[in-house]
């Protein structure tokens, strides 16, 4: 049994429904899982934990700030770590974007990182337009216009592959 902290940032909560997917996989697993939001304070200790996840929104085509802010500041604890991270995005959607070597996202994420985790994986996240603001609604509806994605302002979508989210889990369980 593996104690595994799972951290992430989001945006409107899909990516910490994707997390508590992943513990659930995990805790059937017998791993002891802690799931906990990149904006938490005080952040749980790295050190308490034998393996570490890094789960990260996209709003417009950026991840947070505090993601790297985090993973500059941990960096030595990460890299002497079995860890993993994921990235959640509409672009995902696409399956000629729906790997990490072949999403824009994370391309650039680990460029502009010196962490190299040992996971890696990519999920199409959700698009909820009548929980946006009128600003975000407006942007997006035109980005996924563009990318002829769902405009209707009243449309619900989620993307995500759930079965791919419990085969990542599994990946998680297994790592060394």
């Amino acid at each position: 049994m593996a104690r595994i902290l799972v951290i992430y940032s989001t945006t409107d909560g899909h990516t910490q429904r994707i997390c508590d997917r992943l513990r659930d996989v995990l805790e059937r697993q017998g791993h002891q899982v802690t799931v906990a939001s990149i904006r938490d304070e005080p952040v749980p200790e790295l050190n308490a934990f034998d393996k570490i996840v890094i789960g990260a929104s996209i709003r417009y085509g950026r991840h947070s700030p505090l993601v790297f802010d985090f993973i500059r500041r941990n960096q030595r604890v990460l890299d002497g770590k079995p860890s993993a991270f994921f990235s959640v995005n509409v672009v995902a959607r696409k399956p000629e974007k729906n790997r990490p070597e072949t999403n824009p996202y994370v391309k650039k994420f680990l460029k502009q990182i010196a962490w190299k985790p040992g996971h890696l994986d990519v999920f199409a996240g959700r698009i909820d337009y009548p929980s946006y603001s009128f600003g975000d609604r407006m942007v997006i509806r035109f980005i996924m216009w563009i990318t002829n994605g769902p405009t209707d302002p009243k449309a619900v979508v989620e993307f995500t592959d759930w079965n791919r989210v419990e085969a990542f889990g599994l990946v998680i369980a297994t790592m060394q």
